[in-house]
C-alpha cells in the first residue's frame, strides 16, 4: 500500500500539472467548474492570470517531485531533510486547503451552490485530504 498510493498521487499531481498549463495557454475545457463563483452570482471570484497559472502548476509538479525523493523511488535521489521538510510542508498545505478558508473551498466553505461548490466537496477537497495522508506516510 505504501507504495501503490504515492504513485497514484505522483500521477494525479502531473495530470493537475498539466492542466494548469494547459489553462494557462488558454485552454477552456472544465475551466467553469475549478473557479469558485461568489455568492449570487454566476461569475468566477477571480480571473487567475497566465503567470500566476503557470507557477501554481510548477509548484504542483514540484510536490510531486518531492513525493518521488521522499519515496525513494529514484536510485540517484534518496530521501533527505529536504525532501522531508518538503514532504512536511505540503502535507500541511494540502491538509489545510481541504478545510479551506471557510468561504469558497475546502469542506467548510460557506456558498455551496456553484458547480464548483459542489465538485469542491466531492472531489477537489478530498484529493487535497489524500495528497496530504500520502506526505504524511511518506515520512514514517
Amino acid at each position: 500500500m505504501k507504495s501503490i498510493l504515492p504513485l497514484l498521487a505522483v500521477g494525479f499531481l502531473w495530470f493537475i500539472s498539466f492542466l494548469h498549463m494547459y489553462w494557462a495557454f488558454g485552454g477552456r475545457w472544465s475551466s467553469a467548474a475549478v473557479l469558485p463563483v461568489r455568492e449570487g452570482e454566476h461569475k468566477p471570484a477571480f480571473t487567475p492570470r497566465i503567470w500566476g497559472t503557470l507557477f501554481v502548476a510548477c509548484l504542483i509538479l514540484l510536490a510531486s517531485i518531492i513525493i518521488v525523493v521522499q519515496g525513494n523511488y529514484l536510485q540517484s535521489f534518496r530521501a533527505n531533510s529536504l525532501s522531508k521538510i518538503g514532504s512536511i510542508v505540503c502535507a500541511i498545505i494540502f491538509i489545510i486547503r481541504a478545510i479551506g478558508d471557510f468561504n469558497y473551498v475546502g469542506f467548510f466553505k460557506k456558498i455551496k451552490h456553484s458547480q464548483f461548490a459542489r465538485y469542491d466537496t466531492w472531489i477537489y477537497s478530498p484529493l487535497c485530504l489524500f495528497f496530504g495522508f500520502v506526505y504524511i506516510i511518506l515520512l514514517f
